[in-house]
């Protein structure tokens, strides 16, 4: 076994060996049982562990997106195949299953099972196997970032996942769809759903986030649930010349200065009954903040040259990657500019930190840079892996530009292959760190007795009475399993 497998607790190390095909059974008599009601003794005796199974990419037919099956009280996860995608729970016995279908499986392919605080997944005797990282299992604990292959799906595990109160367990990429704004985050998807009741209010919202995270299209999202008539007007206020800046912003009348050969409106009277967007807000001079101020302020503006004030009537939404409050404490930018944008600020995470919705984006972007070829588009498992695995450090816009070159190399069969990535792509592709399980010289019914005994232990808690009492043996018994089989129960106790 690996030196990263001896790092890990007693039971991880045993999973990994864990090579469980029962007779089949379990599978289907889980269908059909009737779902716990709420105080349940299987329900209520676990608590909310906020972990998702995500079918992070269908590497076959792309555009199907991603989707989320919440693992919140569930013991264990079969994955088989379906007509269509979709995710139903049951209870078979003590044990809550989530069963979940993909298209293009075998029909019973792998199954996950609690194991502590994290999961384990076994193959099923499937035909194309089970592949974590590259390397094919016949049973494997997963760490956080691992990335399961079944078939042509791309799966992950994801734990600790912070989940709002009322979010939905499950969630499909038809139900999530906003564009690039598409995500399986809940928290991410609260934000949003929070700034667009803002949207038809006064109240200014500023975006934050690194470049290429998507806070114009963000921007323009919002704009549409504003329900206004007017324009939606983008301002890059880094990209004015700073002394254009007032003239630009607040327009100009003819005459006021050298060149102005006649009126101009400016660029916030251009946003009448719509919505002004200040993209790069940072980046306006120091000496152009306190009109700003007054504008937001008065609702009203002075275009340079003129004598009286002009009434305007706009939306306002700011964004940013500098960090304001550090240039507020520096004297750089004003303090009550920022309290005057910043009526509730909405942070757009990085791609690297949502690499899960790599597959919902995916989806979208294909659409839009191959049009109708799109639908005839599919990926290798080794090209959707590397997507899935990079860290996008240019985020949402570096996805959109790897996706274009695909597209415009791809052939008439229709294949992203790994070479169609670029090379710093292709490279995250980094040897797999998980040790490939073995036998240890078990017999078959003694490695299903093991499984048997991990799926006791994480309904039950560790507590060995109650597994005892569920497998109708004597609690000496499980001890003694327990000592043989290497499982230390206390992983398994809260």
């Amino acid at each position: 076994m690996s030196a990263l497998a001896n790092q890990r607790p007693p039971v991880a190390r045993l999973a990994e060996h864990v090579s469980c095909h029962d007779s089949g059974e379990w599978p289907g008599t889980v269908r059909g049982v009737e779902q716990p009601p709420e105080e349940s003794r299987v329900a209520a005796k676990r608590a909310p562990s906020d972990d998702y199974l995500v079918v992070a990419l269908e590497c076959g037919r792309p555009l199907a997106g991603s989707a989320r099956y919440a693992l919140r009280n569930v013991d264990r996860v079969v994955i088989g195949r379906g007509d269509e995608r979709r995710a139903e729970r049951f209870v078979d016995g003590d044990l809550a299953t989530l069963d979940a279908r993909v298209p293009g499986l075998a029909p019973q392919h792998a199954r996950l099972v609690r194991v502590g605080n994290g999961w384990a997944i076994e193959d099923l005797g499937s035909e194309s196997g089970t592949v974590v990282n590259g390397v094919r299992v016949d049973c494997a604990v997963l760490a956080p970032d691992d990335i399961v292959e079944l078939g042509h799906t791309l799966f992950r595990v994801l734990s600790g996942v912070a989940t709002p109160e009322g979010t939905a367990e499950d969630l499909e990429a038809a139900a999530a769809s906003e564009g690039v704004l598409a995500t399986l985050d809940p928290t991410l998807t609260r934000r949003m759903e929070m700034s667009a009741k803002l949207a038809t209010s006064s109240v200014p919202l500023l975006l934050l986030g690194e470049s290429g995270t998507g806070k114009e299209v963000a921007a323009r999202w919002l704009h549409g649930k504003t329900g206004r008539n007017g324009p939606f007007v983008a301002v890059n206020c880094g990209a004015i010349p700073t002394m254009l800046v007032e003239s630009q912003l607040f327009g100009h009348v003819k005459g006021a200065f050298s060149g102005a050969l006649r009126d101009e409106p400016g660029l916030i009277r251009a946003a009448e009954g719509g919505t002004l967007f200040l993209d790069e807000i940072g980046e306006l001079p120091k000496t152009s903040q306190a009109a700003l101020l007054r504008v937001l302020q008065e609702r009203e503006v002075v275009p340079v040259g003129a004598t009286r004030p002009v009434r305007v009537d706009f939306r306002l939404l700011a964004a940013t990657n500098a960090p304001l409050g550090e240039m507020v404490e520096r004297g750089e930018f004003r303090r009550d500019l920022l309290a005057r944008i910043a009526g509730m600020t909405v942070v757009l995470p990085s791609l690297r930190e949502r690499r899960f919705d790599v597959g919902m984006l995916v989806a979208t972007l294909l659409r839009r840079l191959a049009g109708d070829r799109a639908g005839a588009m599919t990926f290798t498992p080794e090209a959707g892996r590397a997507l899935l695995s990079y860290e996008w450090p240019f985020n949402v816009r570096e996805l959109e530009q790897s996706l274009a070159t695909c597209v415009a190399l791809n052939g008439a069969d229709g294949v992203v292959e790994l070479d169609h990535l670029a090379s710093t792509i292709a490279a995250s592709l980094h040897p797999s760190a998980i040790s490939v399980s073995a036998t240890d010289g078990l017999s078959v019914r003694d490695r299903q007795l093991q499984l048997q005994l991990l799926e006791k232990l994480a309904v039950h808690s560790g507590n060995l009475t109650e597994v005892a009492h569920s497998m109708g043996k004597a609690r000496t018994q499980i001890q003694r399993w327990c000592r043989r089989f290497g499982i230390d129960a206390n992983v398994y106790r809260r």
